[in-house]
């Protein structure tokens, strides 16, 4: 029994023994071990916490799970925040010896993270405004695609090839976004066709009309139309304007498979689709030739 009672006096005495001093506080090496332990159990508690507001508390909300994880997120880190300065006051680590460097790195830290915090802020917007959700078919910039998942720093757009695009936040509040599915997946296309000007232009439109309702990827309602644009050089343009929700993101596909639709009937019913002529009139008259008369350099050659 001594020997254990003198074994736990030595640790208590390396435990007990000063590092460093913060402030009037030393530092010692059990206080280092209570502050990392706290710490790790500060951390494993908050993201139990985080997890059950996201999986019950606001389970039954109608907030998306997008809005959801941002709040548990919030309070997460409003929580640690307060934890270690209570578990750094309770080790006796005065913090007020720290503000000054505290505040010259902050300022250091906030000048290189810069875009970091406004594509953070800027995830805060998208998650509460809801411009755009999950699900939704988009274009901003140069990228095209469907949102598959919005996180606090960036967003990730698939495109019709199959291929992830992470998008930083801070696109979508300072640029110009189109949302094809903001209200609905209904997207109206224009498809132009021109045909020859000896063609009948009704039963074009006609035609037209009743190609566009064949097709089982077109909406009945709204109906299709087909509007006479405009008097080309060499054809009369129509456009063909149809109504879609399986082809919204894939208009490609549809304008495809109507103008083989379009060819066909055309040709069954003797219309021609012409393309660009141009007739070369060449006026009759005399030519003259003239032959200039050779000088002597080039005779000496």
């Amino acid at each position: 029994m001594e020997l254990l009672g003198h074994i736990l006096s030595r640790i208590k005495e390396v435990l007990d023994t000063p590092l460093f001093s913060a402030g009037n506080a030393p530092v010692t090496i059990w206080t280092l071990v209570s502050l990392i332990i706290l710490t790790l159990l500060l951390f494993s508690i908050t993201g139990w916490l985080k997890q059950w507001i996201v999986t019950q508390l606001l389970a039954r909300s109608h907030v998306e799970l997008g809005v959801r994880l941002a709040i548990g997120a919030i309070i997460r880190y409003i929580t640690i925040s307060i934890g270690l300065i209570v578990i750094f006051q309770a080790a006796g680590i005065d913090l007020s010896t720290l503000t000054i460097v505290a505040g010259a790195v902050g300022v250091g830290v906030g000048f290189g993270l810069q875009n970091i915090t406004n594509n953070l802020v800027s995830g805060f917007i998208l998650l509460i405004e809801r411009p755009i959700k999950v699900g939704d078919r988009i274009e901003v910039g140069q990228v095209t695609g469907d949102v598959v998942n919005i996180s606090l720093r960036s967003t990730t757009v698939v495109t019709n090839d199959n291929i992830a695009i992470i998008v930083p936040n801070s696109e979508f509040v300072s640029s110009s976004v189109t949302n094809w599915s903001y209200t609905d997946r209904n997207v109206r296309f224009n498809f132009p066709v021109g045909v020859s000007y000896r063609s009948d232009p009704e039963l074009v439109r006609r035609l037209l009309i009743q190609i566009a309702g064949q097709h089982p990827g077109v909406l009945q309602d709204p109906r299709a139309d087909a509007l006479l644009h405009e008097f080309g050089d060499s054809s009369l343009n129509f456009i063909l304007r149809v109504w879609t929700r399986q082809y919204s993101t894939t208009p490609g596909v549809l304008r495809s498979e109507l103008n083989f639709m379009i060819w066909q009937t055309f040709q069954e019913h003797g219309i021609d689709i012409p393309f660009p002529q141009r007739d070369l009139h060449i006026k009759s008259g005399n030519l003259t030739v003239c032959q200039a008369s050779p000088t002597k350099e080039d005779a000496r050659h």
